[in-house]
């Protein structure tokens, strides 16, 4: 939704059906089609499955290796295509990405605060996190729960969290996905203002690449 927002006009491609997903959907696997892409794309987002490179998987010994380490093969099937691209995981992910971008919802002006990083193959101007502002804004909760029962948290959605459904609610309203039904699907999605902001800056530089 993001990119689409900044400009693009947004395929989706995975391997398991999206019937919820609100453009031109793809149903193969991504890097099968990552390695055939057709002529007509411009750019590409990548999002590897992230458990391998969880915080979870560290506290869960021998969980990590059930999970595939896909990160430098996307990389070099992203590099081949000769194209821009961009990868996304979380944050345990930064020693197997290249030198990745933070973002925050609190530099894009949203109430969640979920960390992402993006590997981009072109250049980025970010913001930096503000969570110390959060704490001087008005006192508003949101409950949410999470597997260690309720929190309470002054202005931000917890965005790891699951629970009831008026927190789920509360959840894709923050971060803007209210098209979104699958549980999982939301709490593991990346905001849109997170993708809005890279495409502005990945379109600018597809532009300037064109230009030269």
């Amino acid at each position: 939704m993001g990119y689409s927002r900044a400009g693009f006009e947004v395929v989706g491609v995975d391997i398991v059906a999206q019937p919820h997903y609100p453009f031109e959907f793809i149903q193969d696997d991504a890097l099968f089609f990552a390695a055939h892409v057709p002529v007509r794309f411009d750019a590409i987002h990548a999002s590897p499955p992230c458990q391998h490179y969880s915080f979870a998987a560290r506290l869960n010994p021998g969980s990590r290796d059930k999970h595939p380490d896909l990160i430098a093969r996307v990389r070099e099937l992203l590099l081949e295509t000769g194209l821009p691209y961009v990868i996304e995981n979380v944050e345990g992910a930064r020693a197997w990405l290249r030198n990745p971008y933070l973002l925050c919802g609190s530099m894009v002006g949203i109430e969640v605060r979920r960390h992402r990083l993006f590997e981009c193959s072109f250049p980025m101007l970010v913001p930096s996190c503000h969570h110390d502002l959060e704490l001087q804004r008005p006192q508003r909760y949101i409950s949410t729960t999470t597997s260690a029962g309720t929190k309470r948290l002054r202005g931000i959605v917890n965005a790891a969290a699951t629970g009831s459904n008026e927190n789920m609610a509360n959840l894709k309203r923050a971060m803007g996905v209210t098209w979104m039904v699958e549980r999982r699907g939301i709490t593991e999605a990346i905001p849109p203002a997170y993708t809005e902001l890279i495409g502005a800056q990945l379109l600018q530089h597809i532009e300037s690449e064109r230009a030269a």
